[in-house]
């Protein structure tokens, strides 16, 4: 007894006639006939009975019609779900993001993919980037800043996506602004930012990484004011007066007036954006189009 023999039988029962069955089932006649010849065997006694043009099932026909009835639906439905998700009509997509690709960019990436597939659930999870990748087992795709590291899961595919900036900010009274050129672009040096106190973001950000690396590798002092979780934590720090921070160039571009935006010297510190794909060898097709569409978005930024 197999899935088709008992569809087929299903197809039967409900037109009571083998010609009308094997039209629904885009099948010939006598292939019909034989799936049900086998079928009888199995059962080992009549399952219908011709009557005029048509069948009549006997009662152990119509208990096993019952039965058949049931598979068809199910199988239909596994193709319908088959079919939806192959159209992308529907599905579940669990996004996890750092800090400043959660804030910065993933809503309008977001945006971009409800309007192309709006009957994809979203669900999103943001921490910082050691947070993000500790929690690979329970995300589709994620966004991170910063490092990516060599612990990640098995199976976890690693996409570069796009630089981002990391600059100073301070207030715009600050001694290091007014000395600078008021026509070009204020920058400093690590040895100048590190003669200040200095406000960073909490253990684990992506941002902080960058920038004690940074400082290692010129030799440079830090006189660690305050440290701070999150983006505008810091941001608030410096305000207060607290001393300078280090942000993404990205977060500060719908900031007013009260904070200056300092870039590093002699080069500017930048960072790449992974993309992390878990399940890398199997992922579901939502998350593999939402990492074309993160792919699509940065090929056309950078363009």
């Amino acid at each position: 007894m197999t899935p088709d023999q008992l569809i087929t039988f299903a197809a039967v029962a409900e037109h009571r006639n083998i010609s009308r069955a094997a039209e629904t089932l885009h099948l010939s006649q006598p292939a019909v006939s034989g799936q049900l010849r086998l079928l009888q065997e199995e059962f080992g006694e009549p399952l219908y009975q011709r009557e005029g043009r048509g069948v009549r099932l006997t009662p152990t026909g119509e208990q096993l019609a019952t039965y058949a009835a049931h598979l068809r639906d199910t199988w239909r439905q596994a193709h319908a779900y088959r079919d939806a998700l192959r159209g992308m009509e529907r599905g579940t997509l669990r996004i996890g993001a750092s800090t400043t690709p959660a804030s910065y960019l993933l809503p309008y990436l977001i945006a971009d993919f409800h309007q192309r597939y709006p009957d994809v659930t979203l669900h999103t999870a943001d921490g910082n980037t050691s947070e993000i990748v500790a929690a690979l087992a329970s995300v589709d795709i994620a966004l991170i800043e910063g490092p990516v590291g060599s612990d990640l899961p098995l199976d976890t595919a690693v996409h570069p996506w796009r630089e981002d900036e990391i600059v100073a900010i301070m207030p715009r009274s600050h001694p290091l602004v007014q000395g600078g050129d008021p026509q070009g672009p204020r920058r400093a040096t690590l040895a100048e930012l590190g003669a200040w106190p200095l406000v960073l973001r909490e253990a684990g950000s992506g941002v902080r990484q960058v920038i004690e690396r940074a400082f290692a590798r010129a030799a440079a002092p830090m006189r660690v004011a305050l440290e701070i979780a999150g983006v505008e934590g810091v941001k608030e720090a410096v305000r207060a007066g607290m001393g300078i921070g280090f942000v993404s160039a990205m977060s500060m571009r719908h900031e007013d007036a009260a904070l200056c935006l300092v870039s590093l010297a002699p080069e500017p510190c930048t960072r790449r954006f992974s993309i992390l794909l878990p399940h890398a060898s199997a992922p579901s097709r939502v998350a593999q189009r939402f990492l074309e569409l993160c792919m699509a978005e940065h090929g056309s930024s950078a363009g």
